[in-house]
Formats: structure tokens, C-alpha cells, sequence
């Protein structure tokens, strides 16, 4: 066994990294970013070459790419001179890459300019943003994200349907079996195989359990500080990815991934502490609900609506969020706990009030998502705005309905001034003109529902 290289910056790494490594060398570090997408960009090197305080650079076109890889011109000033953006990695994410053949670290950076001011459109930026406008006020925002997703047999022909997989059993995962343990025990290896990656990365899982589509799994994150969340978030998009290469499946984050299936959210739970108080400004000394509740639910109502494609980014978000979408609100309405609002007050006692956040996609970038929904609900305690009536019954047909399509909700996206200047005018423009394009991209392409039915039948 190769003895263990030491240095100041090793001699930090988190504990769980160091019981991984059992005292082997580290081989290669992994300084990464997350895109408009969410997925990981950035350079890997030796670990004899890495230094924490050594700046690295990436070029801004990074973020000029539709999700098919196609490059949009933008009305940005010396767009294609594609200027580096300085990479600063934050140790305070470094972790292990548990499915890598040799010792590997992997961090997540900051992206600057080169004059040192932060990179505004830079997803983590966007949510620091939104986290330091709470500290201002005295406060800190607390999130709990809930992932759902698929596990499916790999789809080599995007032609072809994608299909639940075969289980220990060997049938196919079947469907409407939420909360099953013996669906969940199907997959289990896989299942084995994210808590022992999410362990050597000291990624925290709450609970797991089986939804309600054929091989639909959901990991609830533990609740924390945004930031932390959102990059646990990130990394726990690639580490199930892994978990299931490993075990010869596919893992997906697609919002609706099979027809007749429900579709994967990202449900986000928000509560706000006081900062010197540590207590939760949702709810009163006497434990009833404060003004401030009220007003971050009538902000969610109000201006969540004005960013949905930041909670829903693709074509295929907005086959989940139908009225008929299983347990996907498509209204943004509110209710104490029902399921068939967009907005849910889970039962809780005082400390734990909260404001469920149901509207979100598992196919959001985590940043920007959080980033959105946290930005609503400050906006609407600033503004004091009150919500509508709370729903007392089933919500199928709302007076308010969401977008129906991503070019709907981005013409919305366009007139929300008061919302896009907290977020950041440059990214909300980079932003919507990335969405624009992949829907344009998408418009142009012909699906086999058009060739099976219109071909030889118009």
C-alpha cells in the first residue's frame, strides 16, 4: 500500500474523506462547477498539481450552451471572445468520488472575474445572492429538499420508450406501489450502493422510500443552510447516477420520463430562523402563525407564478405539472397539508412551521431553483403581500393556473421586473435566452407520436 502523501490542505479534508482514503494517496482532484443545468463542468488533475489557493480558469461560454451542447449568440457585448472566468475552490465541499477507480477528491469551486467580483450569473452566486439579501434582515433561510427519480433499463435508442427495470425478482418494477418496502428491497443493491457512495462523501439521507411510479425512488434530504443543501443536491444528482451505472441501470432526473407514470419533483421545505434567536420566524411566542408566514406564502403565490421556468426548465417539465399530472399541482394555490396545492403547510409544532414548495421539478438546476422560490417569499414578507384564501378542499381546476408550456411561463418570466432584479438581470436574461433556444431546438424536432399517427392518416 502506497504511504500517504501529507500536506496542509490534505491534513483538512473532512473526516469521512479521511476514513475513505484509509491512508492512501490521493491520485487526481476534481475542481468542478455547476452549469445552467446543474451538471458538473470543470478540469481534473493530478493531486500533486492542486493547490487550494491557485487560481484556475474556465471560459464564460460555458454557460452559452442550450442542453444539447448547441451555442446560442446573445445579445452580450464580445460574446465570442469567450473570456476566462477565475475557478477559487471552496474546500469546504471537498469530498471523496467513491466510484472512481483511485483515490479521488472532488470540490466544488466559486467563479469570479478577473478583477475579483463575483460571476452574477453563476448558479451559486444566484443563490448566495438571494441568502445574503435574508442575512441583511437578520436572517437565515432553512431548506429540506426531497429528490424523486427514476431507475430504468438502459435506453441506448432514444427512439424507443424508456421502460421500468427488472428488479431481484426479475419482473419489471410495477407501478402505484408508494411506501412499498418490498418495491424499494427490488432495487436494493442500488439502493446499498448511493448510501454507501452518499457515506464516503458524508452526504446526510433522511429517509428513502418508493413513490409512486414503476421504479420511481425519493431521497429526503436532512434540513440545513441552502447553499449546503443545494450543493448536496448537486452532488447526490451524480452520485445516483453512478450508484446506478454500477448496477447496470439508468438513473433519471427528468421531470416525466415515462407516459402514464407520475413525474419526479424536487419538493423544497423553507422555514426562516432568527439569527441571534434561533427561532423560527414563522410562527409567534404563543405558537400561532406570524405575519410573516402569512406574507411568505402570499410572495410564493404571487411570484412563484412569474418563475416558473426556473422551477420547471425543459419542454418536458410541463407534462408533470398537468391537472391530470399525479400528485403534481399545477395551481399555486395553498392549503395545510394537501397534496393538491402547490403550496403545503405540513403539520408541524411551531418551531418546525414550514412552507412546502410542491411546484418544483427534479430536472432544475438546485441553485436556481432555491434560489427562486426563496426570493418569492421575501419578496412577499417585504411587500407584505397577503395570499388568497386558504383551499379547503381538492384543487383540480384553479382560477390561477400554472404555464401550460415553457414558451408561456418564459413570456411571464420576461415582464417580472421586481423578481428579476433581485435575482440578477444579467443571469435572468442569459437565462431565458438558453430557454428560448432549447425550445426553439425542440419545435423543430419530429416525434414518433407524429410519425405512428399523421403519416399515412392525413
Amino acid at each position: 500500500m502506497k504511504k500517504a502523501i501529507t500536506s496542509s490542505w490534505q491534513d483538512d479534508l473532512p473526516e469521512e474523506f479521511i476514513s475513505f482514503a484509509q491512508g492512501r494517496r490521493i491520485e487526481e482532484v476534481e475542481c468542478i462547477v455547476p452549469d445552467l443545468v446543474g451538471t458538473s463542468r470543470g478540469k481534473a488533475m493530478p493531486a500533486v498539481k492542486f493547490k487550494p489557493s491557485t487560481d484556475l480558469a474556465l471560459p464564460v461560454s460555458l454557460f452559452y450552451q442550450t442542453i444539447s451542447g448547441e451555442y446560442v449568440d446573445m445579445e452580450i457585448e464580445g460574446q465570442w471572445l469567450e473570456h476566462d472566468i477565475v475557478l477559487r475552490p471552496d474546500m469546504s465541499t471537498a469530498c471523496s468520488i467513491p466510484w472512481s477507480s483511485d483515490l479521488s477528491l472532488q470540490v466544488i469551486c466559486d467563479m469570479f472575474n478577473r478583477d475579483g467580483t463575483p460571476l452574477e450569473i453563476a448558479p451559486r452566486e444566484v443563490l448566495r445572492r438571494v441568502v445574503n439579501l435574508y442575512r441583511e434582515k437578520g436572517w437565515k433561510p432553512v431548506v429540506a429538499p426531497e429528490l424523486e427519480f427514476y431507475l430504468t433499463k438502459p435506453n441506448h435508442d432514444p427512439n424507443e420508450a424508456i421502460e421500468p427495470p427488472v428488479g431481484r425478482t426479475g419482473r419489471k418494477g410495477a407501478s402505484r406501489q408508494v411506501y412499498s418496502m418490498a418495491a424499494v428491497d427490488e432495487f436494493g443493491e442500488v439502493i446499498d450502493t448511493i448510501y454507501d457512495f452518499a457515506e464516503a462523501q458524508g452526504l446526510e439521507i433522511d429517509t428513502v422510500i418508493q413513490e409512486g411510479g414503476a421504479g420511481q425512488i425519493e431521497i429526503n434530504l436532512m434540513h440545513g443552510d441552502p447553499l449546503r443543501l443545494a450543493d448536496q443536491v448537486f452532488y447526490f444528482k451524480r452520485t445516483i447516477r453512478e450508484a446506478a451505472l454500477k448496477n447496470g441501470v439508468f438513473a433519471t432526473f427528468m421531470a416525466k420520463p415515462i407516459r402514464d407514470e407520475p413525474g419526479s419533483a424536487m419538493h423544497v421545505h423553507q422555514s426562516i430562523v432568527d439569527i441571534e434567536t434561533g427561532e423560527n420566524i414563522f410562527s409567534k411566542e404563543d405558537g400561532t402563525e406570524s405575519d410573516l408566514f402569512r406574507w411568505f406564502i402570499g410572495g410564493s403565490q404571487k411570484y412563484l407564478m412569474e418563475v416558473v421556468p426556473l422551477l420547471a426548465p425543459y419542454v418536458n417539465s410541463y407534462r408533470r405539472i398537468t391537472v391530470e399530472g399525479q400528485s403534481a399541482p399545477a395551481n399555486i394555490e395553498w392549503a395545510s397539508d394537501n397534496r393538491t396545492t402547490g403550496l403545503r403547510v405540513p403539520h408541524s409544532g411551531p418551531s418546525a412551521r414550514r412552507l412546502e414548495n410542491r411546484v418544483t421539478g427534479m430536472d432544475c438546476n438546485p441553485y436556481i431553483a432555491i434560489a427562486a422560490s426563496l426570493a418569492c417569499g421575501f419578496l412577499g414578507m417585504m411587500n407584505k403581500t397577503e395570499p388568497r384564501a386558504e383551499a379547503k378542499k381538492e384543487v383540480w381546476d384553479a382560477e390561477y393556473p400554472l404555464p401550460a408550456s415553457l414558451r408561456e411561463a418564459l413570456d411571464v418570466f420576461d415582464e417580472a421586473k421586481e423578481i428579476r432584479n433581485l435575482l440578477g438581470e444579467e443571469f435572468c436574461c442569459l437565462y431565458a435566452d438558453i430557454k428560448r433556444a432549447e425550445n426553439e431546438e425542440y419545435q423543430r424536432e419530429i416525434s414518433p407520436w407524429e410519425r405512428q399517427h399523421l403519416l399515412l392518416n392525413v
